[in-house]
């Protein structure tokens, strides 16, 4: 009897030991890059923020439609002690124009109270873009016998004040995403639709994964919800941004070396040296996106992968969008 076990147990550790060998090493046809290197350095596998509904309907948008200014937040329950709402409270609504059970979404237009241009001429290319809104929340009209309307808030972004903008409430639409891929870091040019971020949500210049950011180009260029842009930037605004370009105009030469370079346009330059042609450099890829929202002149994109810090004005071009895996809830978040 003991012998038998002894050998029963024999035979078990070697089909053990013949399981656990080595791995084969198997490479997914999503890392055979058309014969480019797969590197970390070149193409590091994203990893990715998916968008949530407080996404969805927090991320605010801009447009070049009229909005009315008629009807908007009066006053709550607990006015004038209470100056700022939050979900589960009351409001009352301006206006004669809402119904029992209207849902209603309430928006603020927005100012830039600090007046500072990230790039030159943001400010013109933001008037040509249209005029950007914050979004806030959500509400029920539960009353209409005064003359205010009486609402629930059932969702809110951020504190609700008097004066900010009532308008229905539009159903957004389900954003599809898909698994993480590998990220080309040097990809050229496409030719594919192409624009600008030229805000970024509360007026942030610096944006990193899972913020928001205002394209200049929207429905009319046919940019839809779920479309991937590819967030990109060249040496050559660097050069001209007043901070970044300090690091072009130090001398990084050795003192070893007998003729130190030189970068081009910059406010010194050796003329024995070679000189380094900052706009030949190749593009750089700062991240992807996805867009949540547009309009017919811009688009309202979250960053889904960013490998370094993502600027207002740096550029975006559209992706080819590989087939969706998953999509956002299109439930109302229980909040506390």
């Amino acid at each position: 009897m003991t012998k038998t076990v002894f050998w029963v147990l024999l035979l078990v550790g070697v089909s053990l030991g013949q399981e656990s060998g080595p791995t084969p090493d198997v490479t997914t046809s999503q890392d055979q890059l058309a014969g480019v290197s797969t590197s970390a350095n070149t193409h590091p596998v994203e990893r990715v923020q998916t968008p949530t509904y407080e996404d969805l309907y927090c991320a605010g948008f801009i447009t070049k439609q009229d909005v009315p200014h008629d009807t908007f937040v009066a006053g709550g329950l607990h006015s004038p002690h209470a100056t700022k709402f939050v979900k589960n409270e009351v409001i009352y609504l301006s206006g004669s124009k809402f119904k029992e059970g209207d849902r209603v979404a309430i928006i603020r237009e927005l100012v830039d109270p600090n007046r500072y241009e990230m790039f030159p001429g943001q400010f013109k290319l933001l008037s040509a873009t249209g005029q950007p809104y914050a979004e806030l929340g959500h509400a029920r009209v539960i009353d209409t016998r005064h003359n205010m309307a009486i609402a629930l808030l059932d969702f809110s972004c951020e504190p609700i004040v008097v004066g900010d903008q009532v308008i229905a409430l539009a159903e957004r639409q389900q954003v599809s995403y898909r698994n993480p891929l590998r990220f080309d870091r040097f990809s050229p040019p496409s030719g594919k639709t192409s624009g600008q971020i030229v805000l970024g949500k509360d007026f942030d210049n610096f944006l990193g994964t899972g913020r928001k950011a205002y394209l200049t180009v929207g429905a009319d260029k046919g940019v839809k919800v779920g479309d991937y842009f590819r967030i990109t930037r060249d040496y050559i605004e660097d050069l001209e941004d007043p901070v970044d370009s300090l690091s072009f105009k130090a001398s990084y030469a050795e003192d070893t070396q007998m003729h130190p370079p030189s970068v081009e346009s910059a406010w010194w330059k050796r003329s024995k040296g070679p000189v380094v042609h900052v706009k030949d450099m190749p593009r750089r890829a700062m991240g992807e996106m996805i867009i949540l929202s547009t309009t017919p002149t811009s688009a309202t994109g979250m960053i889904t992968f960013a490998l370094e810090d993502i600027h207002v004005g740096d550029g975006v071009e559209l992706e080819d969008t590989p087939p969706a895996t998953a999509s956002v809830s299109d439930e109302t978040p229980v909040q506390k």
